[in-house]
C-alpha cells in the first residue's frame, strides 16, 4: 500500500506546478464585511506577519519559496514529510545519519541508498534537494549543516525534527544503553536540531519549528520506557520552545502519530505489544495480517496502523502559513486511537 500511494503522490507531480500557479492568481477573500469596531474605535488586529490572513485556495498547503530541513529522512516518517513539503512547494534538505544508531534499537538501520532515494523523490517534483549524513547527538555537526543551508539556500524556512529510535525492553531487563542512548537521541537529539536551527530563524525573524512526539508520549507504554519518556520529555521541550520564540514570529508544535507501519514499528516484538495493547494475550509472532485483524477493530477508523503518508500533510499545515497563530500545539495523527485517552 505505502509504494502505491507514494507512486500516487510522486505522479500528481505536474499538476502541483500548475495548481500552484492558480493558487498565486486566487483572489483572496476577507469574510468580515463589517467594520471591526468596538464602541465606535478599531478593534486592534495581528500585524501581517502574525495572522493567517485572509481565506484563499491552498493557504494551508503553500510552501512556495519556502526551505525546509526534515530529520530522519531516509525512510517512513521522515522521508514522507519531506516529500510532502516538496510536493507544496518547499526546497528541501534531508538528513539522517543513515547508519548505526545504537544497539538499543530494534530498527534496522536507515542506509545511504534510502536517504538518496528520498533525495531522488523530492527532485520528481521539480524542488532542490539534498542528502546530508549527520548524526543529530552532535550539535557541532547541525550547526554546520545549519551555516551551509544557510549560505546555500539563503534562509532556513521550517525544521522538522523527526529522527528517532525506539527500543522494546523490560525496566528490570535494561542495559545502561537502552535508556541512555535513546533518551539521548530522541529528547537530547531533537533540543539539538532546535538549539541548532532556531538561531537562523531568530536571525530572519520568522520560522517553523515541527517535533515529532508519539501518543506513547502522552501514556505509558509497556516494556518501551525509554522511548515513552523521550516523547513525553519531547512534549515539555516544543511547548517551551514556543513560549520563548514567539517574539520571533517562530511557532514551535508537535505531531503526535499512532502506530503507523514503519521500519521503527515493524518486527515481533511491537506486533505482539499492539495485540497485547488490546487486552488480548499476544503471541511471541504474529504475522501482520493478525495484528491488523485484532487491532482495527479497537480503533475507531477500524484501521490496524496508519502509512506515514497519513501523518505528512499535518506538518505541511503547520509549516504554511495558514498555522501563523497556531504554536505550543500537539497534533495527534492516529486514525481515533486518541479519542480513548483522557
Amino acid at each position: 500500500m505505502d509504494s502505491l500511494r507514494r507512486n500516487l503522490m510522486l505522479g500528481a507531480a505536474a499538476a502541483g506546478v500548475s495548481l500552484t500557479a492558480a493558487r498565486a492568481s486566487a483572489q483572496q477573500v476577507q469574510t468580515e464585511t463589517m467594520a471591526r469596531e468596538f464602541k465606535g474605535a478599531p478593534v486592534p488586529e495581528p500585524s501581517e506577519d502574525k495572522s493567517a490572513g485572509p481565506i484563499s485556495p491552498g493557504r494551508g498547503v503553500a510552501l512556495a519559496g519556502k526551505v525546509a530541513l526534515v530529520t530522519g529522512a531516509a525512510r517512513g516518517i521522515g522521508r514522507a514529510i519531506a516529500v510532502e513539503l516538496a510536493a507544496n512547494g518547499a526546497d528541501v534538505v534531508a538528513l539522517d545519519i543513515a547508519g548505526f544508531v545504537s544497539t538499543a534499537s530494534n530498527a534496522e538501520p536507515a542506509t545511504p541508498a534510502e536517504l538518496e532515494e528520498t533525495v531522488r523523490f523530492i527532485k520528481q517534483y521539480g524542488r532542490r534537494s539534498e542528502a546530508i549524513q549527520a548524526d543529530i547527538r552532535d550539535i557541532a555537526a547541525l550547526r554546520k549543516v545549519a551555516d551551509k543551508m544557510v549560505s546555500d539556500y539563503g534562509k532556513i524556512d521550517i525544521v522538522v525534527a523527526n529522527a528517532a529510535i525506539q527500543r522494546w525492553i523490560p525496566l528490570l531487563e535494561m542495559e545502561d544503553a537502552d535508556w541512555r542512548d535513546v533518551i539521548d537521541n530522541n529528547l537530547n537529539g531533537t533540543a539539538n536540531t532546535i538549539r541548532a536551527f532556531a538561531p537562523k530563524m531568530v536571525a530572519a525573524n520568522k520560522g517553523r519549528i515541527i517535533v515529532l512526539s508519539s501518543m506513547q508520549g502522552k501514556h505509558g507504554t509497556k516494556d518501551a520506557a525509554s522511548y515513552s519518556a523521550s516523547k513525553w520529555g519531547i512534549l515539555g521541550l516544543m511547548k517551551s520552545a514556543a513560549m520563548e520564540f514567539g517574539k520571533y514570529n517562530i511557532t514551535v508544535n508537535a505531531i503526535l502519530p499512532g502506530l503507523v507501519d514503519t521500519a521503527l514499528t515493524r518486527y515481533d516484538k511491537r506486533l505482539s505489544e499492539s495485540i497485547g495493547e488490546t487486552g488480548r494475550k499476544p503471541p511471541d509472532h504474529p504475522s501482520a495480517q493478525e495484528a491488523w485483524d485484532i487491532r482495527a477493530p479497537t480503533v475507531p477508523m477500524n484501521v490496524g496502523w496508519l502509512q506515514p503518508d497519513d501523518i505528512s500533510p499535518v506538518a505541511v499545515f503547520l509549516a504554511s502559513d495558514a498555522a501563523n497563530m497556531v504554536t505550543g500545539a500537539d497534533y495527534e495523527v492516529t486514525g481515533g486511537d486518541s479519542a480513548k485517552d483522557v
